[in-house]
């Protein structure tokens, strides 16, 4: 009997780092707290854990794909390297000017977000290419060389170069690369016509500054954890997950770390695509509560919905364009800062507030009993009885009650007149609320009603939470898959090599030249394919075809899928075709007389999905045996009920449980609220439902 080599997944959260070992057809996993100073060290922790379950050592180990939030992180603190920035005469102010929108239109007071880099780590030359890629004034080595060594004099890590059109041509930016390793070899360099070769000099100088400005934390971060992981015996080759939902590889990851940014998420989305692919389910809504934020991501057609510029670090309420755009390929999700271990508070007006801010895992909530003096989401579920303060993950964490009453009583209670339970009933609405109206809002911008969806809940305390948001949100049908717990861990082990490329290349319909496009598709193909051959060199690769699109004189493009076929003979009426279904699809109608543009080509090249085995449908069959109960605070009645406790690992096919009730695990627990049922699906997957529906 031959057995197939063992596969490690691991995510580092902010409050946890997920590990799972998947060997043979089995899995195995842990949760341990992550540890900031040296996230690597949570990781041999974790990795320790599971491969004594399963009984190998990690030599056994054949491959290992990594996510992070170190990079997001790095950005949201501000903790990167001593970044300079090299750019065009008259353009040093670009990422600090940014679109001049407001993204609050009636604060008078409004204070837009400082730019990564102050005015004085900003230099520019003098040179200019013009929208089309032509050189109007010439670049002067001299120049570059004189600014170089004011750089090096001031003692600079990593330099960011972003030139007006380099996109379109990169001449400008090679040079000054050359200059820079010529002259700073040991500093680290990120030039825009590789991190982000797009229009829009805002977006661009921004990636290619937050792609500098990590660089050198996320390059000794990989080599450090290379290095201890072969220490360990697991010397096998590492990948890392990239913002798209894909894998590259380790080297790629240390060039581009800004692709890691949201690599965690990304994970979570991909796992839930493929238990959408088991389910048959074209409509899922994907929900991925952790220690520190929830992520809401829309899946049609078992396929996160994209995009290609997002934002980081929002500093207002969450609100669109008060963080800092990032112009990389990216699954679209909503993400707000609502985890087991966001923080509490009462404001100015007596309302509790729930987050951004979290506990993380130093000192985490007060119920750790490491420090921690306000109430967390967390302390409010284990006051609420949808916790057990004895088996907290595994066990392995003990819960103290009298900590959560004291922090929620001192900073919820005594200033509102409330009691603990009170005061936790009020936090957990807001924050469930928090995220129900996060998840309305980003279907009403993708012109999707929820009722129809199936929401997919993963994450430690996405179950704990999920039942509530169907309530609000209206949606029949909730799966929390076997793993749930370790979502994202699991998806980074379903997920495809792949890397989109793309460019910038401008033209209207009117001036459609087939032969340009044909030969621009090509070279943006063996680009995407090359980078995923450093991954696997025997796998098949497909090709995905993406452009750009819109009305003259709008302002941004949607995007247009197109096949292999139509992308290698290209035709103009084929174009506005495609375009005109997909705008009609979005805005009801065409408008007639219009020249279009596309602005933006894009490929990505992918390894073929995993396949995935059909689930059938389980029929109910007995109900699933209580192994005690408890006390649990239902919202919806707003007073407490008793719940049954299931194990759910003693939960077979078929079997039901009624709500109120509570499905305990390792590493997560699940609520089914006193409107809902549940039925245990042939993989293990809990099927929750509204009691008088069937799934």
């Amino acid at each position: 009997m031959t057995t197939s080599p063992a596969r490690l997944g691991v995510d580092i959260g902010g409050t946890f780092t997920d590990v799972v070992l998947e060997r043979d057809g089995a899995s195995f996993s842990t949760k341990v707290l992550t540890t900031y100073a040296a996230p690597e060290n949570a990781i041999i922790d974790g990795m320790g854990q599971v491969c004594a379950k399963a009984g190998i050592s990690p030599s056994a180990i054949s491959q290992i794909i990594h996510g992070t939030t170190l990079a997001t992180n790095a950005l949201i603190e501000r903790r990167g390297a001593k970044t300079a920035l090299i750019t065009t005469t008259g353009f040093r102010d670009v990422i600090e000017m940014r679109t001049e929108s407001r993204f609050e239109q009636y604060d008078l007071n409004l204070t837009l977000p400082e730019p990564l880099l102050a005015r004085q780590m900003r230099y520019t030359v003098t040179e200019r290419i013009d929208a089309k890629g032509n050189i109007l004034i010439p670049l002067d080595r001299a120049e570059v060389e004189t600014i170089v060594g004011q750089i090096k004099a001031a003692g600079y890590e990593s330099v960011a170069v972003g030139l007006l059109h380099s996109y379109l041509n990169d001449s400008h930016e090679k040079m000054v690369r050359e200059v820079l390793a010529e002259m700073m070899p040991e500093a680290m360099v990120s030039i825009s016509a590789e991190v982000s070769p797009q229009m829009r000099e805002y977006e661009r100088f921004n990636t290619v500054v937050a792609n500098a400005y990590i660089k050198p934390l996320m390059k000794s971060y990989l080599g450090r954890l290379k290095g201890r992981l072969a220490e360990e015996g697991a010397d096998c080759p590492i990948f890392l997950m990239h913002s798209g939902g894909g894998i590259i590889s380790i080297e790629s990851a240390a060039d581009f770390p800004v692709r890691l940014v949201e690599s965690g998420p990304a994970g979570g989305a991909v796992f839930a695509a493929n238990i959408a692919a088991r389910y048959g389910l074209d409509k899922v809504l994907s929900f991925d509560m952790g220690g520190t934020t929830a992520k809401i991501c829309l899946i049609k057609n078992q396929t996160p919905k994209t995009s290609r510029v997002f934002e980081v670090a929002r500093t207002y309420r969450f609100k669109k364009g008060s963080g800092m755009p990032i112009s990389i390929p990216v699954i679209d999700m909503v993400e707000i800062g609502a985890g087991g271990g966001s923080l509490a508070h009462v404001d100015a007006m007596r309302q509790i507030r729930v987050g951004p801010e979290s506990a993380g895992s130093e000192p985490g909530p007060a119920c750790y009993g490491r420090g921690g003096e306000k109430p967390a989401v967390t302390d409010a579920d284990l006051i609420l009885g949808k916790l057990d303060p004895d088996n907290f993950a595994g066990g392995s964490i003990k819960l103290s009650k009298p900590e959560s009453n004291k922090a929620l009583v001192t900073v919820l209670g005594d200033p509102l007149d409330m009691d603990a339970q009170t005061a936790a009933f009020g936090l957990a609405e807001v924050v469930d609320e928090n995220m129900a109206n996060a998840a309305r809002v980003h279907a009403v911008e993708n012109g999707e009603d929820l009722a129809d969806y199936t929401m997919i809940a993963f994450g430690g305390a996405a179950p704990l939470h999920a039942g509530r948001l169907c309530e609000k949100l209206g949606v029949d049908r909730l799966l929390v898959p076997t793993g749930a717990g370790v979502g994202s861990a699991i998806g980074f082990l379903r997920a495809p090599f792949s890397f989109e490329a793309n460019r910038s290349v401008y033209m209207k319909l009117s001036g459609f030249d087939a032969g340009v496009i044909k030969s621009l598709l090509t070279d943006l193909q063996s680009e995407a394919k090359g980078f995923v051959r450093t991954c696997d060199a025997s796998s098949e690769i497909l090709s995905e075809f993406k452009v750009y699109m819109r009305y003259a004189g709008q302002g941004w493009e949607i995007p247009i899928v197109i096949s292999e076929a139509q992308a290698m003979a290209p035709d103009a009426a084929t174009f506005q075709r495609l375009f005109e279904e997909d705008y009609t699809k979005l805005f009801g109608r065409t408008v007639t007389g219009m020249d279009i543009e596309i602005t933006v080509w894009a490929v990505n090249a992918t390894t073929p999905p995993e396949k995935v085995a059909a689930i059938k449908a389980a029929k109910a069959a007995n109900a699933a045996s209580p192994v005690g109960q408890r006390a649990l605070f239902d919202a919806a009645l707003g007073h407490p009920v008793t719940a049954n406790i299931i194990q759910r690992g003693d939960m077979t096919t078929g079997q039901t449980v009624q709500g109120p009730a509570i499905i305990v695990e390792d590493e997560t627990t699940i609520i089914i609220p006193s409107t809902r049922q549940a039925i245990a699906q042939p993989d293990g997957t809990i099927d929750l439902t509204r009691k008088g529906d069937t799934a």
